[in-house]
């Protein structure tokens, strides 16, 4: 009973502990850690010259102007634009604004004529899967759809200036946006003072926005134009460290690379620069801001966070203020992309507009200067045989045939290492008690029959860099997306489907990640093992064994990479065993596993 009573009291004042705890210390705690988020996220809004417009974004502020929140402030901010019902569709989300359509030659959707916003685009020639039936991946969306993500240009007031904002509703001169033909809207503050956009679409992926303002007044106005992109709710990532998904822009020809929670944690970040662009990327979709090239300007990432909702901004605006007499006109010319990163049209862009590293959008990663020629490499091997997948057939050859001097005399020494394996045997039998004795006598002999026990790694390690290059070529270019090459591998990006552990998709059941194996990176293991066998074994058995259960884990690690690179892989491992082989056979060096 006392050891019970005890048990019992002892429970008693760990409880009362706890509860203590919890009451005097950590609810205190935790109540003044959620007020100093607060207070950060205000001094934030204030260090960086902010607005909060009640849709959660934020509107850059005039330098030198007192930012305030709750989306009030001197002149118009744009706020949100309409009250929509919480989870409504993006049909119903579209519906509720009056609208243009946008007919583009590979973007279609609509501008919203209330705010002026680019919130409605879908790309026409891109699907969201290789199904038939797939709709178009969609790029942006309006505010109440699931997850908004817009565009939108306009003007910061100065001196009380009557400005457009969120709720202003656009005059347009034509019903629809269309290539060759400009859509000019336009908005009359009531005071003299007229606010037009023109809006140009061109043959992809690029808009031209104009913004002009017109005093008709008599005074003297001052306003800041500004563009902005938000994105609300963090969109999922792949995570992978090689890819860069989020904010990101060049800024004085430097790359600017920002991650999501890096943002949340703050503050805004802003660059002053001349030149350039800055963003948001997906791994094959990009949605830029590309300001005048020869006008100063600051590009700023944003945070913040509104009703629960991650919103994710970047927005550019002039650094010189838009000075305009009475009677006179000032206009600025800025240009958004929204759209898929292709290579060779980011490449037309970065020509025709002067962009600053716009190619930058893609990540290559550090092997720049080899990843990207690879890939014009690659692009014209599969616009001369039309198949990806033979591209890169032709382009292993090419590496091999590069680097087949290398290979030609490593394959030498190794065949020569695999000729001294009966001796290396009898150094081992006759020292294996005496390791370094036994290393001795092994460099004696290596000394003696000229060989280089190391010289079998250097093809191996002067390939890698291709190897990565390449895998970065497929994995981050939306050229490979969706390209088939024969049999069951209809994406060349995506991973071998037809899982040994589905019986190939006999067996209806979703398999954890690393039993995903596909029939390629099972023939990928195969060659690879038999490459293994053609090399001479390490002295130590347990290395040996280790060595010879390469291929098993190879096998399993490249499951999940795309077919492509599996496919370069197996390929390149076919080469160089019958390459090897020729060269033992012609040594008269018995091809044998030992």
């Amino acid at each position: 009973m006392s050891d019970q009573r005890n048990l019992i009291i002892a429970i008693a004042l760990s409880l009362a502990i706890l509860l203590g705890f919890q009451f005097f210390w950590e609810a205190p705690r935790q109540e003044r850690a959620q007020q100093m988020a607060q207070q950060q996220q205000a001094d934030q809004q204030a260090v960086s010259g902010t607005t909060t417009g009640t849709d959660g974004s934020m509107i850059p502020a005039a330098p030198g102007m007192a930012a305030t929140s709750g989306g009030t402030t001197t002149g118009n901010i744009p706020g949100a634009p309409a009250q929509v019902p919480p989870g409504a569709s993006r049909d119903a989300a579209l519906k509720l604004l009056p609208r243009l359509p946008v007919n583009g030659a590979r973007l279609a959707g609509s501008i919203a004529l209330k705010g002026a916003r680019i919130d409605d685009l879908t790309m026409i020639d891109y699907k969201d899967t290789i199904a038939d039936d797939s709709p178009a991946v969609t790029l942006l969306s309006p505010n109440g759809a699931p997850n908004p993500y817009f565009s939108q240009f306009g003007w910061v007031s100065v001196g009380g200036l009557k400005v457009p904002d969120g709720n202003s509703v656009w005059q347009a001169d034509h019903p629809s946006l269309q290539p060759s033909r400009p859509l000019t809207l336009t908005w009359d503050n009531g005071a003299g003072v007229r606010f037009i956009q023109v809006i140009e679409i061109d043959d992809a992926f690029m808009m031209s926005v104009t913004q002009r303002v017109e005093n008709n007044s008599t005074a003297v106005i001052s306003t800041h134009p500004y563009g902005r992109i938000a994105r609300t709710n963090t969109p999922d990532t792949l995570g992978f460290y090689i890819l860069h998904e989020g904010p990101l822009g060049v800024f004085n020809d430097t790359l600017k690379e920002v991650d999501y929670d890096d943002l949340v944690e703050g503050p805004a970040d802003a660059t002053k620069s001349v030149g350039g662009w800055i963003g948001i990327t997906d791994k094959y979709w990009l949605t830029a801001l590309i300001p005048d090239q020869k006008a100063p300007y600051t590009g700023t990432f944003r945070y913040s966070q509104i009703n629960k909702e991650d919103t994710y901004q970047t927005d550019i605006m002039t650094q010189a203020p838009q000075i305009v007499a009475p009677g006179a006109t000032a206009q600025i010319v800025n240009h958004v992309f929204a759209g898929a990163k292709e290579v060779h049209l980011l490449d037309r862009y970065e020509e025709q507009l002067g962009i600053a590293r716009f190619d930058l959008a893609v990540d290559f990663g550090w092997f720049y200067f080899m990843t990207k020629p690879l890939f014009f490499v690659l692009d014209y091997f599969f616009k001369m045989l039309g198949n990806f997948g033979l591209a890169i057939l032709l382009l292993t050859v090419c590496v091999k045939a590069i680097f087949f001097p290398l290979a030609n005399k490593s394959y030498k020494s190794m065949s020569k290492m695999k000729a001294l394996q009966p001796e290396m045997t009898k150094l081992r039998e006759r020292f294996g008690d005496d390791r370094a004795k036994m290393n001795q006598e092994m460099m004696s002999l290596y000394k003696r029959e000229k060989v280089n026990p190391a010289s079998g790694c250097l093809p191996i390690m002067v390939q890698i860099p291709v190897f990565f290059a390449l895998y970065k070529v497929m994995f981050v270019t939306i050229e490979m997306r969706h390209q088939p090459f024969f049999g069951w591998i209809h994406d060349l990006s995506a991973p071998d489907p037809m899982y040994i552990f589905t019986l190939f998709g006999a067996i209806p059941w979703d398999p954890p990640q690393f039993l995903m194996i596909g029939i390629w990176p099972i023939f990928m293991g195969a060659s690879m093992y038999v490459q293994q066998l053609l090399n001479p074994q390490p002295a130590d058995p347990v290395q040996a064994k280790i060595f010879l259960f390469m291929p098993l884990f190879f096998t399993f690690l490249l499951g999940s990479f795309p077919a492509g690179l599996v496919i370069y892989w197996t390929w390149n491992n076919l080469l160089s065993v019958t390459q090897q082989w020729v060269i033992m056979k012609r040594m008269g060096v018995p091809i044998s596993p030992k």
